[in-house]
């Protein structure tokens, strides 16, 4: 899967099972290698695991057993905070945005948490404005982010997720609560940006033409992970 490029993530057989109320595994040794520059998606019907899976890829969650690794760099219990913040941005179906702050706010978010200066006449918080700009709300900076509409909402998701430079971005339904061309839009957007910021992506999506935008796509059924195209 892309030799010509290096490693940015692998999974290697991860387990993860919930012990309560009845124990059920939901992720059954799963194997996953992504290179740099590539576009992958997840797709399988709901309660399957996916967004588990993406929940552990992106060090939120910890599997029940297997290993992961980050640009080569294990992930332990003592480095996956400073993994997450660095090396990854997210994007969720719901948004996820602190609605009585500010667009310009919100995307400033994961660099601030990170402890980076972000006032105004930083580079980051240049970055942070910029970033709102390509994704078509230059207008919209100092608007209270409950004030927007699904689709501005996502693209101020989209902003965010970019604003610490990351190098993956994982997207969970990204347009899951969006009309169709809202989410056409969103999807050109987040393809266009993965390729201009030159960035990895992972995307769970019910969405088929979501994922055919994508290098790569997986289906995940009865706990396990199959390639089902390839370049």
């Amino acid at each position: 899967m892309g030799t010509q490029l290096p490693i940015i993530l692998q999974a290697k057989k991860i387990k993860k099972a919930f012990y309560q109320p009845v124990e059920v595994e939901v992720l059954k040794e799963i194997n996953l290698t992504v290179c740099a520059g590539d576009t992958v998606a997840i797709m399988g019907r709901s309660g399957e695991g996916k967004s588990t899976l993406l929940q552990i890829l992106g060090t939120l969650d910890n599997p029940t057993s297997g290993n992961l690794e980050i640009d080569g760099a294990p992930v332990t219990a003592f480095n996956k905070s400073m993994l997450r913040n660095k090396k990854f941005g997210f994007i969720f179906q719901s948004f996820h945005l602190l609605e009585d702050y500010t667009a310009i706010e919100n995307v400033l978010m994961p660099a601030r948490i990170g402890r980076q200066p972000a006032q105004k006449g930083t580079v980051v918080h240049e970055r942070a404005c910029n970033l709102l700009k390509e994704v078509g709300l230059h207008k919209r900076l100092h608007f209270n982010t409950k004030l927007l509409s699904g689709g501005e909402k996502q693209r101020v998701s989209i902003a965010r997720a970019l604003c610490n430079d990351p190098d993956i971005i994982l997207a969970d339904e990204p347009s899951g609560n969006l009309d169709r061309q809202t989410a056409k839009d969103i999807h050109e957007l987040l393809l266009r940006f993965v390729g201009q910021f030159n960035k990895t992506l992972i995307v769970v999506t019910h969405d088929i033409e979501l994922a055919k935008l994508c290098k790569y796509q997986y289906r995940m059924m009865d706990g396990k992970l199959e390639l089902i195209t390839r370049p």
